[in-house]
């Protein structure tokens, strides 16, 4: 019974990715954001290389703001922005 209604879900075409990306944006990414935070803590703070964390930092920050645009959807518009600044 289970395969009859599997193969008439994949034959409706209700199958979809959404789902997938909303659970790894809602829990992958804050995992990974907080593992980086404390990997930053450990190899910098407990040695007091405060420059060292904050250089790393600014990685992390620019990281963050291209998955923002890759997640929102906004990259298209942000390139379609630059490409208007050579194209006029």
């Amino acid at each position: 019974m289970t395969s009859m209604t599997t193969l008439e879900t994949l034959a409706a075409g209700e199958l979809g990715t959404g789902n997938v990306s909303k659970w790894l944006i809602d829990n992958i990414i804050p995992l990974v954001l907080l593992a980086v935070a404390l990997l930053l803590l450990w190899l910098g703070g407990g040695k007091g290389d405060n420059a060292g964390v904050m250089r790393r930092l600014a990685g992390v920050v620019i990281a963050l703001a291209i998955i923002g645009l890759a997640v929102s959807g906004a990259g298209v518009n942000v390139g379609q922005w630059i490409a208007g600044l050579f194209t006029g």
